[in-house]
């Protein structure tokens, strides 16, 4: 590299107060061993953290399970440990509820999206009832997302090429988002939740008003293809992991105003695995773990060129299968603790927790590596959210420790079973062109009815 070269980006590298973030593995009694973990191939986490539990897909057979253990309770897990098991097929997705710490959401192969009250102290015996059983996709459901500012909004994506606006205040769909022509694979909000982005097997890259559906921008990616969408918090900014037209892992940064050109590609490796983002708003660090790989890389994200800034890599030897993240007031404030993920090892049957450190000698409240964030409290209700009003998140300081329980208590309204009738479509009845696979099974289904019929 030229001297000029050198000198364009060392000053913004020495610059950083995250340039020397290093990656720390729990001591084995702090990691949860023992546990099935699923061998779903499916893309995604498989896992979800929140201050209380965490949340774990499993292995499990005629069915689709989790398994919820308390933070607190690391250490081997007992092998008739109880589970969450009322779905009728795999579970492909769950998130814990921002603002409930109880609750949590599921979706399923068997169609369904199911919303569940986990009590205080973990599960004492095998939950099958879920406080809510959503219904209204036609085919799997394979991703969902708490609304981060309402508090009782759901959005679910299912393999009917749909996205499900779900009022959890009346248990129905409200809303229903139909400009895919294919798989949805991620959706992420922006600070307030007004736009949503996704990614789509359609190889478009969508940013949508998700109360009209309207898609206000795409893009076409022809030389990078996406897989995974997150929104950089309040840059306007969108950043997207995908592959290149030479098979290359790939990151690239969009203009949310503009997506005709990504601003900055940037080739990560030359390997296969899905790379999931994180980004973290309050440090400005982006942290790219492949699926299949053992490391994490991280970067800063600048509002000036060159944008990326890499930092470092965490290194270890044992693949992630997914990775769960802790929210900010689960942080370990005086180790000054930044991020932490929840590595599944899968092989091990291991859930390892990893946590970004920035060395720092004081003993005092690092105010500038922990601004005010996102807290636990709504900024406004689902019917307010539903009716366009806009509100960023409440905010709270992480400097006294979090010690303010939720006074708000999660109900759920009372429902029948009917068919579902958004944007006067009954979602139920509307299903989309099936799998090559599906239609083998439901022909296989359908020839073994009629020998059935004609020997009775």
């Amino acid at each position: 590299m030229t001297q000029e070269g050198d000198m364009s980006w060392r000053p913004t590298y020495r610059s950083s107060k995250f340039r020397n973030v290093y990656g720390k593995v729990a001591n084995r009694e702090h990691c949860f061993d023992g546990i099935p973990i699923t061998k779903n191939v499916h893309d995604n986490h498989f896992c979800a953290v929140n201050s209380k539990f965490v949340a774990v897909v499993t292995e499990s057979a005629g069915g689709g399970s989790f398994i919820v253990i308390p933070v607190s309770q690391s250490g081997r897990l007992d092998s008739h440990y109880p589970k969450v098991c009322g779905h009728q097929g795999n579970v492909l997705d769950i998130k814990w509820n921002p603002f409930f710490e109880n609750i949590i959401a599921s979706c399923s192969e068997d169609t369904s999206v199911r919303v569940w009250e986990i009590p205080e102290g973990g599960l004492r015996r095998h939950m099958t009832e879920a406080v809510l059983e959503l219904y209204g996709h036609s085919r799997r459901v394979g991703l969902i997302e708490w609304h981060p500012t309402s508090s009782g909004i759901l959005f679910s994506a299912g393999y009917d090429y749909k996205i499900l606006i779900w009022n959890l205040e009346i248990g129905d769909p409200v809303k229903m988002i139909d400009c895919h022509t294919d798989v949805i694979l991620s959706m992420s909000f922006n600070t307030d939740g007004s736009l949503l982005a996704t990614s789509c097997k359609d190889k478009k890259l969508r940013v949508i008003e998700p109360r009209s559906g309207r898609v206000l921008q795409q893009a076409n990616c022809k030389n990078h293809r996406v897989n995974r969408v997150v929104f950089l918090g309040n840059m306007k900014r969108l950043l997207t992991t995908g592959v290149s037209r030479w098979n290359t892992r790939q990151i690239a940064l969009w203009d949310q105003e503009d997506l005709s050109m990504p601003t900055v590609e940037e080739d990560i490796d030359g390997l296969s695995g899905l790379l999931f983002p994180f980004y973290d708003a309050d440090t400005h660090m982006l942290y790219l773990a492949g699926k299949g790989d053992g490391n994490i890389r991280y970067f800063e994200i600048t509002t000036e060129k060159p944008y990326i800034q890499y930092l470092m890599e965490f290194r270890s030897p044992a693949p992630q299968k997914g990775l769960g993240v802790m929210p900010k007031h689960g942080l370990d404030v005086a180790a000054c603790e930044v991020y932490r993920f929840y590595k599944l090892v899968t092989l091990k049957g291991l859930i390892e927790p990893i946590s970004m450190i920035v060395p720092r000698r004081s003993d005092t409240y690092q105010e500038d590596i922990y601004p005010m964030t996102a807290g636990t409290q709504p900024a406004l209700s689902a019917s307010e959210w539903l009716s366009g009003i806009d509100r960023d998140p409440v905010l709270m300081s992480l400097k006294d420790g979090y010690h303010r329980p939720n006074q708000l208590v999660f109900k759920a309204p009372v429902k029948e079973k009917k068919t579902m009738v958004v944007n006067g479509i009954d979602l139920l009845e509307n299903v989309p062109p099936r799998t090559e696979n599906e239609v083998t099974f439901s022909s296989v289904l359908v020839s073994y009815l009629h020998i059935f019929i004609q020997t009775t």
